[in-house]
């Protein structure tokens, strides 16, 4: 601990701290144009233990408790909420793929930020802050890591029905997102 605070003023630094990571790493994740997003990297790739996001499904049970979670993708002006599937077309399921990424990377941020807490809570309340960080931010991971797995096998299922079967099928393409305006693009 390098501040000395109390235990109230450390809880209520703490509870302050943990609103403005998740406000910041929100909207600095919201000004990210959704082009940048249209790929996985080496932290948003499928893993092969997930299964396609079987894994989430079976061993999680994912789908009794994902939508009792809160969803703020609309919570900034322009955001994308993905609490439902309102379109089934290619480029809106692109999108909702690229704004999963967004959604997984910001609660890894605050996920890993933990530590930060550390500055002003004594070893016990620090540690009960990491675990709070992990806890509360593992189960959002999950939500967009298995509801991408869902539309990328989606996607994948219409590419090799549309694919001739003679020849063997090429790698599905890279969805083409909807010409939605970014975020960070300002809109008249």
């Amino acid at each position: 601990m390098i501040l000395e605070l109390g235990f109230e003023a450390s809880l209520l630094t703490s509870v302050a701290a943990w609103v403005l990571i998740g406000f910041t790493t929100g909207y600095g994740a919201h000004l990210v144009p959704t082009r940048l997003l249209d790929h996985d990297t080496w932290l948003t790739r499928p893993r092969a233990f997930e299964d396609g996001g079987r894994f989430y499904e079976r061993r999680l049970a994912i789908r009794v408790w994902k939508d009792r979670l809160p969803e703020k993708g609309d919570l900034f002006p322009g955001g994308f909420s993905k609490r439902t599937i309102t379109d089934r077309s290619e480029g809106f399921l692109g999108r909702f793929a690229a704004e999963t990424r967004r959604a997984e990377i910001v609660h890894w941020l605050n996920a890993v930020s933990g530590p930060v807490f550390l500055i002003w809570c004594s070893w016990p309340l620090g540690v009960v802050m990491i675990c709070f960080g992990w806890g509360g931010h593992l189960p959002f991971i999950c939500i967009q890591r298995y509801n991408r797995a869902r539309i990328t096998r989606t996607l994948a299922r219409r590419h090799r029905a549309a694919a001739p079967s003679s020849p063997p099928p090429a790698p599905a393409p890279s969805p083409v997102l909807v010409d939605l305006p970014d975020a960070a693009t300002p809109t008249a």
